[in-house]
């Protein structure tokens, strides 16, 4: 078992967002997470990677509890966060973000550039080029690239398809189910782009007003009634 979510429930400050979500991923399994705006699928990537304490509830990384850690500490046990807008190092160069990714998860063994690239040819051919400077779709192939440099077992993703062109993130799709399948990675995709999640996940869960309101295999979930009532699809 990769990863367990049990009574979760996390807000800011006085204002409560989640409610009582549980869930289990299992490891080498990408779960789509979706719903409208505002439901609270970022406060979920959030409470997994750390940035924001849970007022109840536990989750569990292999059996061991993290509820309590801060988000460094989840890092170095093997969860890597790619943020919605990216949250690139605009002045620093594709290279040099990539080592930040390398530093920043404090366990990896080894140096995973070669295979980032291997991924993402496109960042081969810009090692010297400031982040900045660069499309919105190769900054999310950078993001990414970043994250695996921490030689994670679990990746978290709000929104990788936000402001890149559909050529790209079909390309991003392909590449993340390529990564799922040769590294066994779970992953968590919080994504509007339905059709992104579905050409990915194995299962999925809609978010509703913080709740988990349905779940189930992609299939089950395209044919739901819940689908067509809170996505409009």
């Amino acid at each position: 078992m990769s990863l367990r979510v049990e009574q979760l429930s996390a807000g800011y400050g006085s204002i409560g967002v989640l409610r009582d979500i549980s869930f289990t991923v299992e490891k080498g399994e990408v779960l789509g997470v979706l719903g409208r705006n505002g439901m609270g699928k970022t406060t979920l990537i959030r409470a997994l990677a750390g940035t924001i304490a849970p007022s109840q509830g536990s989750i569990f990384l292999e059996g061991e509890e993290i509820s309590k850690l801060p988000d460094y500490q989840r890092a170095r046990r093997g969860i890597t966060t790619v943020v919605q807008g990216r949250g690139m190092f605009p002045k620093l160069t594709v290279r040099e973000n990539l080592e930040m990714g390398r530093i920043a998860g404090g366990r990896a063994k080894r140096n995973r550039r070669d295979e980032v690239l291997s991924y993402f040819p496109r960042l081969a051919e810009r090692m010297n080029q400031l982040a900045g400077t660069m499309s919105g779709g190769e900054q999310q192939m950078l993001a990414i690239g970043r994250g695996l440099m921490t030689d994670p077992t679990v990746m978290l993703l709000d929104e990788p398809s936000d402001g890149i062109m559909p050529t790209l993130v079909r390309q991003i799709a392909e590449t993340l189910a390529k990564i799922n399948r040769a590294e066994g990675m779970t992953i968590i995709i919080v994504e509007q782009n339905v059709p992104m999640v579905f050409s990915m996940a194995d299962r999925c869960i809609i978010l509703e007003k913080g709740r988990i309101v349905a779940g189930g295999s992609k299939d089950e979930i395209a044919q739901s009634n819940l689908m067509k009532e809170y996505l409009a699809i």
